[in-house]
């Protein structure tokens, strides 16, 4: 929850210097974004494959579990579609890549950003973050009211990470490594599909 608040502290000053000219805009280069995507997934990769267990854990996984990451991207999908269709003014490609962040709002809103205009990565950039914060803020009466896996699947790309403790404390220690997977899988799909939906026409 903190680190998401300080993530949308950070996002509002940004608009807020850029707004009131307290930054001269000759030193924001496009190109920054590409060196920070780079540096980003850089990092990802190094998290990733400095777990040794990782591979042995997930095999211990129950086989139903193991689609719970394809329900998740599916169903976030087939919602973006839905939501697409109140939304005349907006392409469905844009809405789907949008929704293809699923939570991992620093690289998608990149990756929307380079493709399609500042004005759609902002937006993917909001969206992302709410999801997490529903996560966070909304985690127990989910899983009251849908089931432990519930939080797990409205938390997206961010289960094995920052939404982790609250999924654990609502859903309990026997899925945390189901959280960690879940999240693993949909974050890996991130790049892969918010590049593929931006470049459709």
């Amino acid at each position: 929850m903190k680190g998401s608040i300080i993530i949308t502290a950070f996002f509002i000053a940004g608009i807020v210097c850029a707004q009131t000219g307290m930054l001269p805009l000759g030193i924001i280069d496009d190109n920054w974004s590409f060196y920070a995507l780079c540096l980003l997934m850089f990092c990802v990769g190094m998290s990733v494959g400095n777990d040794s267990d990782i591979t042995r854990q997930f095999c211990g996984i129950d086989p139903l579990l193991l689609m719970l990451p394809l329900v998740t991207i599916a169903g976030t999908l087939a919602g973006t579609f839905a939501v697409s269709l109140f939304l005349p003014h907006r392409q469905l490609t844009d809405c789907l890549a949008i929704g293809s962040g699923f939570g991992y709002y620093s690289l998608s809103s990149i990756f929307i950003t380079q493709y399609r205009g500042a004005e759609i990565g902002t937006i993917a950039l909001l969206a992302n973050i709410i999801r997490e914060l529903v996560t966070l803020l909304l985690a127990p009466l989910l899983a009251a009211r849908f089931g432990k896996l519930a939080p797990i699947s409205v938390g997206g790309a961010t289960t094995m990470d920052t939404t982790l403790p609250i999924i654990t404390r609502v859903s309990g220690q026997s899925l945390v490594i189901v959280s960690i997977y879940h999240g693993f899988v949909v974050d890996f799909t991130v790049p892969f599909l918010v590049t593929f939906f931006c470049s459709l026409a």
